[in-house]
């Protein structure tokens, strides 16, 4: 089975007391240390796991700068047989350019199955994904927890709100979004760092796709980037569940909740 992954590099947020820059369009990311997209790294384990049972090639794609590769070369140690990088310039590109971009490149690879991530962990965005699907005219599912394969295409489980899941029935080729904790994703060895560094990693230039520059225009843009205002602590509320009740009513109606 062949599969492509589309992945992303993100910077580490977490415990980071974060700034935003003087545009106020974005967040400094000076001194951020940058990772593979954590939705990323499960869809990224799912298909080298595929391809371990049932053969066929990992192909993994990302859109960003020279420093992307750090993360392309990250999966082609953890299994993947060959990368590609788009290199987009100075551009500014939302969730749409980037499918267009993703669906010019992915079109003429051989595939069976497109994985990503069901949403990257900079943006908290989950499109490019179905909006890539939606280019190609796949059959595509979101969230998905669980892929078995079948004869003639896959059954797999999604995730629902409140904790159900549905499972569906879907034909090849088709393009799936992972969610985190369908797999465990492997750690990168040192024999895997030696074998990438001869596997395949192709730069494109964003020129050579020859995408019409009305593909390129953003239809959604960042005005203003902003934390939000703090708010004071937690009211506990004691009692029995009729004074409980209505304090909360009262409270609903102080805030203009409620008439």
């Amino acid at each position: 089975m062949d599969i492509v992954v589309c992945i992303k590099r993100v910077p580490f947020t977490q415990e980071v007391d974060l700034e935003i820059d003087s545009g106020q369009r974005d967040i400094v990311k000076d001194g951020l240390a940058f990772v593979l997209n954590e939705w990323d790294n499960y869809a990224l384990e799912e298909a080298i796991s595929l391809k371990e049972r049932l053969g066929g090639q990992v192909t993994v794609v990302s859109v960003g700068s020279e420093e992307d590769e750090e993360v392309l070369r990250r999966a082609l140690a953890m299994g993947a047989d060959r990368a590609i990088r788009v290199d987009a310039g100075n551009r500014t590109l939302d969730v749409r350019c980037i499918s267009r971009i993703l669906a010019k490149v992915v079109k003429d690879l051989p595939f069976d199955l497109i994985l990503t991530g069901a949403q990257a962990d900079d943006t908290n965005e989950g499109c490019v994904g179905v909006m890539l699907a939606e280019e190609l005219g796949l059959p595509h599912a979101s969230v998905v927890k669980g892929v078995e394969v079948l004869d003639k295409g896959l059954r797999i489980r999604v995730e629902l709100e409140g904790g159900t899941e549905e499972i569906s029935l879907i034909k090849l080729p088709a393009l799936l979004t992972i969610q985190t904790g369908i797999n465990e994703p492997r750690y990168v060895s040192v024999m895997g760092i030696r074998k990438a560094a001869k596997k395949e990693l192709k730069v494109l230039a964003l020129e050579e796709l020859r995408l019409g520059s009305g593909s390129l225009e953003p239809d959604s843009s960042v005005e203003r980037l902003f934390f939000p205002p703090e708010q004071g602590g937690a009211q506990m509320l004691t009692g029995d569940p009729a004074t409980i009740a209505e304090r909360i009513l009262k409270i609903l109606k102080e805030k203009g909740v409620i008439q």
